[in-house]
């Protein structure tokens, strides 16, 4: 009997040592030469590659492990991107390759979530439940793997709608000095798209984490949050995070966009994206060039805006909708990094600081802003209200500017600056409150038919939301046709004006001095 105990005992022992039997495996091991703010020059590692990852190995008290981007491979060192805190890191730190490229974990369970550049939760809310993971620098679609850019992204702002339209798989820069509400197109186009399908995907990168927490909190507060992403790189994270965070979240969006999604991404801004690449370039003894910049520095922001398109359909058919953010200094559009996204994207909303100045919400400078991708992304009724709204207003301006001379104006003149005022007043809007299809085109209407020329000024918002109210609750069936792409027609026209006149008069009763602003 203890004999039987005792073989199996030892045979048992015999099959844990097997398991526990050392498997030798060959790695290479770099030791760290220098460290400083988010670069460490490497010796060793003969074979890595170019952006291939590497792990810091040190003290027992690391949190997690500390990962970097291999970037520059000199013949007697390596200068490696590091990728969080470096505080805990010394020189004489082993450093050890892992074998691939940066990666992210992508799938639906990001959704809702608030990650940093490397798909790790930042919201407390727990684990991330997916399995895929994607790497961070893919090849932008070929060519005749596009489509046309044909369905509009409606933003739920009139002057960017009407003048400026965006379609789904363009890429349309927002640029302005700073505080002139560049984020506040940006959240409220994301809060537009809570009822359409649309993925949308926040990028910061170099914010405050005050500001990153203000526009969470909008897009919870407006429901939006659900379907979105937010991928955070603030400025108190190293510079290498904020480098890769647009990177992080296109391959965030690509996930989507290859499943035959629409997806929207807001890179906000990508001027700190540039000073980070900036900071780390320098810091790498790379040359300067232009403004202490990298001469690779457009291209850096070239192949990240070219994954943004509109795939074909035996691809998916899905979009991926690029609107990156650049602040400018003092109006200065011809800088070097506004001048080469304007070049990059299909075209920009400019935000006047002069106009937030005055009160003109949203502020965007309909004579500086342009869609290269225009009318063929527009739905058919906005063309019909609002195809020479811009040119006309435009017009408008110049006559305006021509005017503070003091010069004696005529009757046609004067005519044409009272409607230009009124055109002015139906196109501001306030923040987070986004206007249906229908909404929009019945005020546009009514200021582009000359149905408001003889209302005051201030008058002009009730009328609005009269015509909103009239138009959403007796008529849902124009929302529809709306909707569908068809043509406004004479009927359409008729009971728009019809619905325009009824909240004039009934503006004129609720007001019955009815004065008239002079213009």
């Amino acid at each position: 009997m203890l004999k039987a105990i005792a073989s199996e005992s030892d045979a048992a022992l015999d099959r844990a040592i097997e398991r526990l039997a050392p498997h030798l495996a060959v790695e290479e091991v770099g030791a760290t030469l220098s460290i400083g703010r988010g670069i460490a020059r490497v010796s060793g590692l003969p074979h890595v590659q170019a952006e291939e990852l590497v792990r810091f190995s040190g003290p027992v008290n690391f949190a997690r492990a500390i990962l970097g981007l291999a970037f520059n491979l000199d013949a007697d060192e390596i200068g490696i991107i590091v990728l969080g805190d470096h505080e805990d890191l010394t020189a004489g730190t082993q450093v050890q390759r892992c074998g691939r490229v940066l990666d992210i974990p992508v799938g639906e369970g990001l959704l809702g979530r608030v990650v940093d550049s490397t798909g790790r939760p930042l919201d407390g809310k727990g684990r991330i439940s997916t399995t895929d993971r994607h790497s961070l620098d893919i090849e932008a679609p070929a060519i005749m793997d596009r489509a046309p850019v044909t369905t509009p992204l409606q933003t739920g702002i009139k002057a960017i709608d009407a003048l400026i339209p965006i379609g789904r798989g363009q890429r349309e820069l927002i640029l302005g000095d700073r505080q002139t509400g560049k984020t506040a197109i940006a959240i409220d186009t994301i809060i537009n798209q809570r009822d359409t399908g649309v993925i949308c995907i926040y990028c910061a990168i170099g914010q405050r984490n005050a500001a990153v927490a203000g526009v969470i909190r909008d897009l919870r507060d407006n429901d939006a949050l659900g379907h979105s992403i937010v991928v955070a790189a603030s400025c108190e994270d190293a510079p290498g995070l904020q480098y890769i965070a647009p990177y992080a979240a296109t391959t965030l969006a690509e996930f989507f966009m290859k499943q035959g999604r629409d997806v929207l991404v807001v890179y906000d801004d990508l001027t700190k994206h540039a000073r980070a690449y900036r900071e780390l370039s320098l810091l790498l003894r790379r040359p300067p060039g232009r403004e202490a910049y990298p001469g690779d520095i457009f291209y850096v922001h070239s192949r990240l805006l070219e994954r943004s398109t509109h795939l074909r359909e035996e691809h998916g058919g899905g979009s991926l909708t690029a609107l990156p953010v650049i602040e400018t200094e003092a109006q200065n559009i011809s800088a070097y990094i506004p001048t080469n996204l304007i070049s990059i994207t299909d075209g920009q909303i400019y935000l006047s600081p002069d106009l937030f100045r005055k009160g003109q919400l949203p502020a965007v400078n309909v004579g500086k802003s342009v869609s290269r991708v225009g009318g063929k992304a527009q739905l058919p009724a906005y063309r019909a209200v609002a195809g020479d709204l811009r040119l006309s207003y435009s017009q408008f301006e110049e006559l305006e500017r021509f005017s503070r001379f003091g010069t004696r104006l005529d009757k046609e003149t004067r005519e044409t600056l009272a409607h230009g005022h009124r055109v002015r007043e139906i196109l501001k809007q306030d923040q987070y409150c986004p206007i249906p299809v229908t909404e929009q085109i019945a005020a546009l209407f009514a200021v582009s038919e000359g149905v408001l020329d003889g209302v005051p000024l201030e008058a002009i918002r009730g009328i609005e939301e009269r015509i909103a109210n009239t138009t959403r609750e007796e008529h849902a069936d124009l929302q529809d046709r709306v909707s569908a792409g068809n043509e406004l027609s004479e009927e359409d026209r008729e009971t728009l004006a019809k619905v325009a006149r009824a909240a004039v008069k009934e503006s004129n009763h609720a007001d019955p001095t009815g004065h008239e602003e002079a213009d």
